[in-house]
């Protein structure tokens, strides 16, 4: 006899996820630079890449403490966190650097590139010469983002 599913998990795995302009709704104000939808896509995509090949930093405490001891790469940051003084910090650690780091609108969307069930506000994508081509162009997409005053 197969078990029947209960009808809030039925409708749970009906309802569709948000799109890139209803997620805009969700957004913190201090979310700039925004990744544009198609730097999004990139930008996860990379995220994937390198959770393959451990090349990730997933977690503010974690991210804070790998920008501190100076190491490279780029830091993805999901716009939806709240409450902001959460990780309002690592956009200026990240200036200080000259780490270049963008916004995404969604943290779900961030965790579960990362691999995780969790969502997760912070990452930190490390270079790797398995995914370089991706992420040279994502790194060159991001620092070309104009930075908020």
């Amino acid at each position: 006899m197969a078990r029947e599913k209960p009808e809030a998990a039925a409708e749970a795995e009906a309802t569709p996820e948000l799109s890139y302009r209803e997620q805009l709704d969700f957004l913190n104000p201090i979310a700039q630079p925004l990744a544009s939808r198609k730097l999004t896509r990139k930008l996860l995509k990379c995220i994937r890449k390198a959770t393959k090949h451990k090349q990730l930093r997933r977690g503010v405490k974690e991210v804070q403490k790998f920008i501190n001891k100076g190491e490279k790469g780029i830091a993805v940051l999901a716009g939806d966190t709240l409450p902001i003084d959460v990780y309002c910090h690592i956009p200026i650690m990240c200036e200080d650097r000259s780490l270049p780091y963008a916004y995404v609108p969604s943290k779900t969307d961030l965790g579960a590139a990362a691999g995780s069930k969790r969502p997760t506000c912070a990452i930190l994508i490390k270079p790797h010469e398995e995914y370089q081509e991706a992420y040279d162009e994502c790194l060159e997409e991001v620092s070309a983002l104009p930075l908020p005053l």
